[in-house]
């Protein structure tokens, strides 16, 4: 086994993720020597942790999209491989690798010694910054959810918690002017309900957003939906649980290697469920292979026999 540090994000899943700590030390003792934890809820301290680790380390997070997101930029600048303990309110990530549901001992062990591979991930581009995110990049309503969520109760976790958001987030539905151009096309001009970005096929905890997004293709999809209203929008929610909803007139599902947004509003914007301060004229572009990951066997052999772009 190479060398591996663990990272434990204490907050995630609505502060659960503290109560593991003891216990995966316990395993990692019995099981891992050498091998230390570390707890820090602080995005600046684990940020500055990874960068003084030697080259090659094997970083292993505990804890959900959030914590992924925020440790992602270092991530990728260092070149190190990412191993995924899936504990958090979304864990859309861990669905593409194949580590959702997994018991945490076994999401560890296939995190310390299962093969590495690549994965892609999307970037936001504007004037001013360079924004990298892995599994989704939310615009317009899904963006509000998702911001709405993170206000949820605490005892509400995983799908609920954003039903819960979506919910409330009807009682002040907005749609968006937007202009909407992919890889060079225009393809959306007009008022919009969202136009979000996924490599992942789920998003907002397991919402079969995109079910033929594949997150090694080299590629990410693009999910418009033009004008609805609080009916339409609450109709079409049963279908998008389903994955039934890209038959839908007014969505459109678009695989893309670059897109351009415009829009003359502030409109909600997120990465991996984490809000973003609001963009109206950005480009969101795929970086191939950019983050070496460690993906479940089963997800491994799957990716294996999917077609590439």
């Amino acid at each position: 086994m190479t060398a591996a540090f663990v990272l434990l994000n204490p907050l995630a899943d609505g502060g659960r993720a503290a109560r593991l700590a003891e216990p995966m030390r316990q395993w990692l003792a019995g099981n891992a020597a050498g091998v230390s934890l570390v707890e820090s809820d602080s995005i600046g301290r684990s940020r500055a942790m990874l960068q003084c680790l030697p080259e090659g380390t094997r970083v292993i997070l505990v804890g959900g999209d959030g914590t992924l997101h925020h440790m992602l930029p270092v991530l990728i600048a260092q070149g190190f491989p990412l191993g995924l303990v899936p504990l958090g309110s979304g864990n859309d990530t861990a669905r593409a690798l194949g580590l959702h549901g997994l018991p945490w001992e076994r999401a560890l062990s296939i995190a310390l010694d299962g093969p590495i591979t690549t994965i892609d991930t999307g970037e936001l581009v504007t004037a001013r910054r360079r924004v990298p995110f892995i599994s989704s990049l939310a615009f317009g309503f899904d963006a509000a959810v998702a911001q709405r969520a993170q206000q949820a109760p605490a005892w509400l976790t995983g799908r609920p918690r954003y039903l819960w958001a979506t919910l409330a987030e009807l009682a002040r539905l907005r749609n968006w002017p937007m202009r909407v151009t992919v890889d060079g096309e225009l393809r959306h001009q007009g008022r919009a309900l969202l136009a979000s970005t996924l490599n992942t096929a789920t998003y907002g905890s397991g919402m079969p957003a995109m079910p033929p997004a594949e997150v090694a293709d080299g590629r990410l999809n693009l999910l418009v939906a033009g004008r609805f209203g609080r009916i339409g929008t609450l109709l079409m929610l049963p279908r998008m649980l389903l994955g039934r909803h890209l038959g839908h007139r007014r969505i459109g599902a678009i695989p893309f290697k670059r897109t351009h947004i415009e829009t003359r509003v502030d409109v909600p914007i997120s990465a991996d469920g984490e809000t973003l301060t609001a963009e109206r004229d950005f480009e969101v572009k795929v970086r191939r292979g950019a983050l070496k990951v460690v993906r479940a066997p089963s997800a491994l052999a799957d990716a294996t026999t999917a077609p590439q772009a």
